[in-house]
């Protein structure tokens, strides 16, 4: 069976958390806040909406930035994130989380040209 990582995920943010409940997803937010136990953390989206992300193993270094979050949403609408990675800002440049939501407010308004699910087509 294929893990989290291997199947497609919708990109989300904040707005459509609830419409993805125990389903794969992928989240791109700036990190607002570390838990002391580093288990969790909370990350803004593109609208300013904040979002828990809560994980396995706490974390073993200093989180910080942009992160993308791979996970499922729980019923409590927090992300169970499988994996992270940091997007590290080179050069001055930020990474635009507004325009990141406008674009992803575009692939959900036009599924059939930005498809989620893998069909089986021949």
């Amino acid at each position: 069976m294929a893990g989290i990582v291997d199947v497609p995920k919708t990109r989300i943010n904040c707005a459509m958390l609830s419409q993805h409940i125990s389903k794969a997803v992928c989240f791109v937010g700036r990190v607002d806040k570390v838990h002391p136990s580093g288990k969790s953390f909370t990350v803004t989206d593109g609208e300013g909406k904040s979002a828990t992300v809560e994980l396995n193993d706490p974390l073993e270094e200093e989180l910080s930035g942009v992160v993308e979050v791979i996970g499922m949403v729980s019923n409590r609408g927090a992300i169970m994130a499988t994996t992270y990675t940091m997007l590290r800002e080179e050069k001055g440049i930020s990474f635009d989380l507004e325009l990141y939501n406008e674009a992803l407010k575009l692939i959900h308004d036009f599924p059939q040209y930005y498809p989620f699910q893998v069909t089986a087509s021949g």
